[in-house]
């Protein structure tokens, strides 16, 4: 059995009846919001993993909020930690393009576009410098990732933490930069880079677990 898999059965092992009853109202209520919103709105969803992925980003910020906890520091180390996490995030949302510098083509102003709860509502601000788009799972995603960043970054201040933590949580970044650099050496033809546009969501969902069970375990480091 992996350590990953040791870890994991552990956190199942101890969940209390309080937790087991939050969860299970979570998931309650996120059930009854997808059908709500398909209900009322009329949509169709011709893949339903698709609808279901957003609950995994967020529900996993919610453990991450209900069970990470930082240690004690200094304020000079949480300012450092910070800064590490914020970069971080800005790195994330940037290659995601959640932000970016405005091609000044489109209209300026509010968008808001209705989507399945998690995926959206999608709020857009275009402005004629920058925009900045909030899609709420990657939004929520990323932060949890950012915040498991700040809280390892405490931890490397009393042990010795390489750069493999930098890496292995920068899964969930690399893939839309491998991405662009496969359809641009491939001309955006090939069948290959189609089937990764095609699974862009599965493969950023699994990237975005891994990275985050390797941020919240780190399993080998103290």
């Amino acid at each position: 059995m992996s350590v990953l898999a040791i870890h994991a059965r552990t956190v199942l092992d101890r969940l209390t009846l309080d937790e087991v009853a939050l969860w299970a109202g979570v998931l309650t209520a996120e059930l009854l919001a997808v059908g709500i919103y398909f209900t009322a709105t009329g949509a169709q969803s011709t893949t339903l993993r698709y609808v279901l992925y957003p609950f995994v980003w967020i529900n996993l910020g919610l453990w991450a909020a209900l069970h990470v906890r930082p240690r004690p520091a200094g304020r000079r180390t949480q300012l450092v930690a910070g800064g590490v996490a914020l970069g971080y995030f800005l790195v994330l949302t940037w290659f995601a393009g959640l932000f970016g510098t405005a091609t000044g083509d489109g209209a300026v102003g509010l968008d808001v576009t209705f989507a399945s709860p998690g995926l959206g509502p999608i709020v857009g601000y275009f402005g004629t410098v920058v925009y900045v788009v909030a899609v709420p799972y990657l939004v929520v995603g990323y932060l949890t990732l950012s915040y498991l960043v700040y809280v390892a970054a405490l931890d490397a201040s009393r042990a010795a933490l390489p750069g493999v933590l930098g890496l292995a949580s920068c899964v969930g970044c690399a893939f839309p930069i491998v991405a662009t650099i496969v359809a641009g050496v491939a001309g955006g033809s090939s069948a290959v880079v189609a089937t990764i546009y095609t699974h862009s969501m599965d493969l950023s969902t699994v990237a975005f677990v891994l990275a985050f069970a390797l941020l919240y375990w780190r399993p080998g480091f103290e």
